[in-house]
């Protein structure tokens, strides 16, 4: 399958705080952001990270809000520091197990952290709920306690490939949340 370079996906869509509906929306702008602190989650109040637009600096546009992620395109001359290219796995070459995530609690830093795939629902197709996983992560637990509000989109690899991306935590337990495979999400994309 071939996928356009500088794709953006965030592992939800964005919804309106009030009536809980996925917003419609047209277009919108990418912009570069600075982290301005971490609250831990804690048992029923999951933790956060807290940013800003950072010099006003559009990276890039937003052209898609689904029920699997918003979508947007990187302006050509972006550079995230600490992203590589990777080839992306289908949902059978996915495995209970070990895998990690990237993901950014300082700025300019993007670092690896453990996590386990607890289980997954290979036959779905219809939420972002694709496979549960678990934070292993020792020092990421520190941090963060476990999943916080930010973490959606960061990419869960195994294998050297990406299977997926961070959605949901479960708010009892952060230690645990949710991915969603990596073919739904282009699946998605793609879609007219």
């Amino acid at each position: 399958m071939k996928v356009q370079k500088n794709l953006l996906h965030f592992g939800h869509g964005v919804y309106d705080r009030d009536t809980y509906s996925l917003l419609k929306i047209k277009k919108g702008e990418i912009f570069d952001s600075k982290i301005l602190s971490i609250s831990k989650s804690e048992y029923g109040i999951p933790g956060e990270i807290k940013g800003t637009i950072e010099n006003d600096k559009k990276i890039g546009n937003i052209y898609k809000n689904t029920e699997f992620g918003i979508y947007g395109k990187l302006e050509e001359n972006t550079n995230l520091k600490g992203i590589n290219k990777m080839k992306i796995a289908s949902r059978n070459e996915v495995e209970i197990g070990s895998a990690y995530i990237l993901c950014s609690l300082k700025n300019g830093e993007v670092e690896k952290y453990n996590i386990n795939i607890e289980s997954m629902d290979l036959e779905n197709y219809t939420n972002n709920r694709s496979m549960k996983i678990k934070i292993d992560d020792e020092e990421l637990l520190k941090k963060t306690g476990g999943i916080i509000c930010g973490m959606s989109g960061c990419p869960i690899i195994q294998n050297n490939k990406v299977i997926g991306v961070v959605t949901n935590v479960l708010v009892n337990n952060s230690e645990y949340g949710y991915g969603v495979f990596a073919d739904l999400m282009i699946k998605e994309m793609i879609k007219k």
